[in-house]
């Protein structure tokens, strides 16, 4: 949201897919061996990865999904069609560039991998940002048309990518004709706002100041008076949404939305966040959105504490984002200890449903995770942890390089780092907003050909987890450990288990060692680094098929981390 203020588990059938092809076919190569570090290459010769293991379950799809969050202005100039060279990102510049996302090739690897696009706001709009819609129905004419978004679709398919669109349930633009006819007392669209008749009500919002002067009366907007809040006590707004939501799920195609801001949509008097009449409405919601699609994903923003978001889950979203788990991921990254992080997957598994919380570093309203954590190596460490924990991971575009950004919104939305060409590829004409000043040296072109890229350790990651059932759907016990800097934990499905060993640290570290007190495996154990193909020093199991003082590397090197396949 643009902000104005001063266990069992469903196998992907893209894996399913992947093996009846390899029944049929030559093994397919294996993903570019890839330490965690450029100082961390094992010296052994790679070895066949596991074959990963067949596995079915009941969650739905989005449960196996790696999504990736598009800017659409900022990710590609289009080159041909109506809006090429014009500087601002495109629904075709999107499609030109679907491939380095997912080319719909299991065999190859040069990909990223994500089988899942989240698109922030793409509905006609007068701000850069799009979070304040003129129409609900109408693509923004600088992104395309209609039928270019139903192409997207189409396209995107083919590729086994799923998309989702940010959704503005809470409010609109004040130059919406909603809005403008509003402004009129007498207006049938009156009651479609929230208006306080010839006086300040006199209290603040959650924000700041809520309500905004318009001749003699005010009006109610959360977040400035350019984004008036719409009124769900009228059950006409609540039609016409509806009306909106079919439209973008049958007409166009959406696979589901994000769903922007939502713990703000009902007010109750001077209660204004999160209020039971927000819940009553978004229980109505997701049974109508079901009942449009069942198979329609949602995910929520409740920028809250998780026990706050808890309450919104199950009758209400698919999933929400998990705010507390990404500061202790990244406060985990930047201090080199896993106290933070190992505490919150504790409190989060013990909160949340199974299966329902959404994963993430940073997003389009926060400082990028490389602007957060100051160096690659913690960028690493972050991304590690964000693609091999439980969860629905999301990656906000341009992570995967290390872009930076932080101060007003738009320096963490600046252009896509396509190559160290002119406006860092994204268009040959001078983009809406300027590159970063690192573009010629941070960019895709330039980490495409280095195997110890940040590039090719996000595409190793999500090879990982879309190939292996315990890292994308595992259930996740805890591991214990001696030591601060070393965070380790299990992921595991029946006939699966793969240990994730991660060293936090900005040196190596050598005295530790992990414990586990019991486990499914029995007898003896061969241990496969799969992140690097190599194989290592396996733990012995005790009768209950735990370990003690186990230590696959006799020093873990900084910011390296194991990803241990441990085959019986």
């Amino acid at each position: 949201m643009k902000k104005f203020l001063a266990s069992p588990f469903l196998f992907c059938s893209f894996f399913l897919i992947s093996l009846l092809t390899a029944c049929n076919a030559s093994p397919a190569p294996s993903p570019t061996p890839l330490a965690a570090s450029p100082t961390a290459a094992p010296t052994e010769t790679p070895l066949p990865l596991p074959t990963p293991t067949p596995f079915v379950s009941s969650l739905p799809w989005w449960n196996q999904t790696v999504w990736y969050e598009v800017f659409v202005r900022s990710f590609a100039d289009s080159t041909t069609g109506p809006l090429a060279c014009d500087g601002d990102g495109d629904l075709q510049g999107l499609i030109e560039n679907l491939d380095y996302l997912n080319d719909g090739d299991p065999t190859t690897h040069d990909d990223l991998g994500v089988t899942g696009i989240w698109l922030m706001p793409i509905m006609a709009s007068p701000t850069y940002h799009g979070y304040d819609i003129t129409d609900y129905y109408t693509v923004n004419p600088n992104y395309g048309t209609n039928e270019d978004f139903q192409r997207l679709i189409e396209e995107a398919h083919k590729r086994g990518i799923k998309v989702i669109i940010d959704l503005v349930l809470n409010h609109t633009s004040n130059q919406h004709p909603w809005f403008r006819e509003s402004t009129k007392p007498n207006s049938e669209y009156r009651d479609w706002y929230v208006w306080s008749e010839g006086k300040n009500p006199g209290y603040a919002g959650p924000l700041g100041v809520a309500w905004h002067p318009f001749l003699d009366d005010y009006y109610y907007g959360v977040f400035w008076s350019g984004m008036p809040d719409l009124n769900y006590t009228n059950p006409e707004v609540t039609t016409e949404i509806q009306n909106v939501i079919r439209f973008w799920l049958e007409e166009m195609g959406a696979d589901g939305y994000r769903l922007d801001a939502i713990k703000y949509l009902v007010e109750e008097g001077e209660k204004q966040e999160s209020t039971e009449s927000t819940h009553a409405w978004l229980r109505d919601f997701y049974t109508y959105y079901k009942s449009v699609n069942p198979d329609a994903f949602t995910v929520g923003e409740v920028w809250s504490a998780s026990v706050a978001v808890v309450k919104y889950l199950g009758d209400q979203l698919d999933s929400a984002f998990q705010f507390d788990l990404a500061n202790s991921m990244l406060d985990a990254a930047n201090l080199g200890k896993r106290i933070q992080v190992d505490g919150q997957m504790t409190q989060t598994l013990r909160m949340y449903p199974p299966n329902s919380y959404a994963t993430f570093l940073t997003n389009h309203d926060q400082a990028r995770v490389l602007s957060v954590l100051g160096t690659e190596g913690e960028a690493r460490t972050a991304a590690m942890m964000l693609l091999t924990h439980p969860g629905i991971p999301f990656i906000y575009y341009g992570e995967e390089i290390g872009m930076s950004g932080t101060g007003p919104d738009e320096n963490k939305r600046t252009p896509m780092q396509w190559s160290a060409e002119d406006f860092a590829g994204f268009s040959t004409c001078f983009p809406w907003q300027p590159a970063n000043d690192d573009y010629k040296t941070i960019n895709v072109a330039a980490q495409d050909a280095d195997p110890n890229s940040l590039l090719n350790l996000y595409r190793n990651l999500i090879a990982l987890r879309n190939e292996h059932p315990a890292l994308m759907v595992g259930d996740y016990v805890k591991v214990e450990t001696d030591t601060q800097p070393i965070y380790t934990f299990i992921r595991q499905v029946p006939g699966e288990t793969i240990l994730v060993v991660i060293n936090l640290s900005r040196e190596a570290v050598s005295d530790y060692a992990i414990t586990l007190e019991s486990s499914s495996l029995i007898g003896e154990v061969q241990a496969i680094d799969l992140l690097n193909g190599t194989e290592i020093a396996a733990p012995v199991l005790n009768e209950a098929g735990g370990f003690t003082a186990y230590k696959p590397l006799e020093e873990i090197p900084a910011r390296m981390g194991l990803i241990i396949h441990l085959v019986p």
